[in-house]
């Protein structure tokens, strides 16, 4: 079986053009181009890069961009008075605070600060409510960009079983709430989940977010199954490889993400929709 290769950096890249065209028509209604605010705490290489991804992708596409940065041993006060800043400036429609925050600072009273409004990582307890309830609200990106990968590539889950691996607030659980409101029966699976493979055999749909390395072989997967690969880990050799073992998973899959270039870069294309999403929502309001 040749499974089809659910391809993020096309996607990704078809997302931006999209995106590009409702940023320039959003910056006719607001007067100004739409615009996000990075808070990093600290220096960390790894976030470093990131941020600097984003804000390149920001003004390719035309949206403005802000970097807070606050030194390493910031405490919570001044992290706080910056969030609050942000939630009232006009010119700011998302917020995204750079994770994870620093071992002293408390990462639930800081998003709980956030107006969920500009919450542009679905990370806010409203955000999640709203999500678990099946109304509009933003969704975290990287399930989001999974959910894009299955819809564009037109994989049906009406009535569809499907398994998800882990439960983590920013991937797992949302996921598992994004597949039920498109009508899959949905099994959420964990470390505590006995005989993983006898779950998954039963299910249509699988998608994997564990931080495990080639954890999902083939005798764990039915043939024709649709896998989503969420897993992002470095191997012995510095390569970046996926939660999914792909060459032996492929050999069965109807469909499969690949590790790199499968939700990764999707998840950041996500982000501006969620930056749109969050300008369109204020304009309303």
């Amino acid at each position: 079986m040749t499974p089809i290769i659910l391809d993020g950096r096309s996607l990704a890249q078809e997302l931006r053009q999209e995106a590009e065209l409702e940023l320039a028509a959003l910056q006719e209604r607001l007067g100004r181009p739409a615009g996000m605010a990075v808070i990093q705490v600290g220096n960390d290489p790894a976030s470093s890069r990131y941020v600097r991804t984003i804000s390149k992708l920001c003004h390719t596409l035309g949206a403005s961009f802000r970097l807070e940065q606050l030194a390493a041993d910031a405490a919570q006060d001044d992290l706080l008075r910056v969030i609050a800043a942000l939630n009232s400036a006009d010119e700011v429609d998302g917020i995204m605070i750079q994770m994870p925050l620093p071992l002293h600072l408390d990462t639930t009273s800081a998003i709980l600060a956030l107006d969920y409004r500009k919450d542009v990582d679905g990370v806010h307890p409203i955000n999640a409510g709203l999500l678990a309830q099946g109304r509009p609200g933003i969704v975290p990106n990287t399930p989001a960009g999974g959910m894009e990968l299955l819809r564009r590539n037109g994989i049906e889950l009406r009535g569809k079983r499907a398994a998800v691996v882990g439960r983590s607030p920013v991937v797992g659980r949302p996921m598992a709430q994004l597949l039920t409101t498109a009508d899959a029966t949905v099994t959420i699976c964990h470390s505590r989940t006995a005989n993983l493979g006898e779950v998954l055999r039963t299910c249509e749909i699988v998608c994997v977010a564990v931080g495990r390395p080639r954890l999902i072989t083939a005798e764990m997967i039915s043939p024709g199954t649709v896998v989503v690969d969420f897993g992002t880990n470095v191997d012995a050799e510095g390569q970046l490889i996926g939660d999914v073992d792909f060459a032996g998973v492929a050999e069965r899959a109807r469909a499969i993400t690949p590790v790199p270039g499968g939700t990764g870069p999707v998840t950041n294309s996500m982000l501006i929709k969620n930056i749109i999403t969050a300008a369109r929502t204020r304009l309303v309001q």
